[in-house]
């Protein structure tokens, strides 16, 4: 048999080439950084070519590597499909999912004892980190992302259609200094989420106001920790309805009266040939008629 690279570092290739970065790479495959260099390393060396071009915060694949990935990335989720079936025992079901943490808190896990009720052999692996839409196919199975738009190489299911709104703190509401005015946000900190950098521009086209320059704007990649920080009086979260009702915090107040569209909506996406896995197929179905 031809002596073939170690699995490992092919896997640590696809990662990379998937995610753009090795310390991205290194943190999902819990890995320090040297380490995945070495295995990336020890491709290259297997193979006698370089696969990356290294830049300053990532790594992009040059014409060898988009060719070897082509080559093999079918077929390592055959393995991991192979390897898959083999582990189910005594009927069970597993699906790794990947779901953002705001999405997670207030709507599916509040839900899921439905789920667990109808189908009781289902399990569910979530995963809540980033990058959730490049790592179907490896460490996950299917994801609920929030976009403006899909990867038309993936089957992907649109979940809701949404709103954005502006949301504060109370006391942000009150006193000398009141909000009254979306112009008086020219004098206060914004918070938008780093996955979602069009709702404010869209929000301010909205109110008549696109060249509305305010104090600062933070991003953050985590919804519960904007609405927090919201609550907190540490800036105004621009964030959808959703968010706002799902937190339903008596912290936190919407700010103003104007019914605005997202860019953004949530989305169900898998690769398709994943429709094939009976647990995808599970949630996928269920998730579109629980509406959530």
């Amino acid at each position: 048999m031809r002596r073939l690279p170690p699995l490992r570092a092919l896997e640590a290739f696809i990662r990379v080439a998937r995610l753009g970065s090795s310390k991205a790479a290194a943190a999902e495959l819990a890995l320090s950084a040297p380490a995945l260099s070495r295995r990336i390393k020890s491709l290259e060396e297997h193979i006698g070519k370089t696969l990356f071009e290294r830049r300053n915060q990532s790594m992009v694949l040059n014409e060898d590597g988009q060719t070897l990935l082509a080559a093999i990335a079918p077929a390592m989720e055959t393995i991991g499909e192979a390897v898959d079936q083999m582990t189910v025992s005594g009927g069970d079901l597993r699906l790794r999912l990947g779901v953002p943490p705001l999405f997670g808190a207030t709507r599916l896990l509040p839900r899921l004892t439905e789920l667990r009720k109808l189908f009781p052999k289902l399990h569910i692996d979530v995963d809540a980190s980033s990058n959730a839409e490049n790592m179907l196919g490896d460490s996950i199975d299917a994801a609920i992302i929030i976009s403006d738009h899909v990867d038309p190489n993936l089957y992907a299911v649109k979940l809701d259609t949404n709103k954005v709104y502006a949301i504060a703190s109370v006391d942000l509401i009150s006193g000398p200094n009141a909000i009254t005015t979306p112009d008086d946000l020219k004098d206060h900190n914004i918070l938008i989420h780093s996955d979602m950098t069009k709702a404010f521009d869209s929000w301010k086209e909205a109110v008549g106001l696109p060249d509305l320059d305010p104090t600062n704007v933070d991003q953050m990649n985590s919804g519960p920790l904007m609405l927090e920080a919201a609550a907190q009086g540490l800036g105004v979260a621009i964030m959808h309805d959703t968010h706002f009702s799902g937190a339903n915090d008596p912290r936190l107040v919407r700010l103003f009266d104007y019914d605005i569209d997202s860019p953004y909506s949530y989305w169900f996406v898998c690769r398709k040939r994943e429709k094939k896995n009976r647990a995808v197929r599970i949630f996928h179905d269920w998730v579109l008629k629980a509406g959530l």
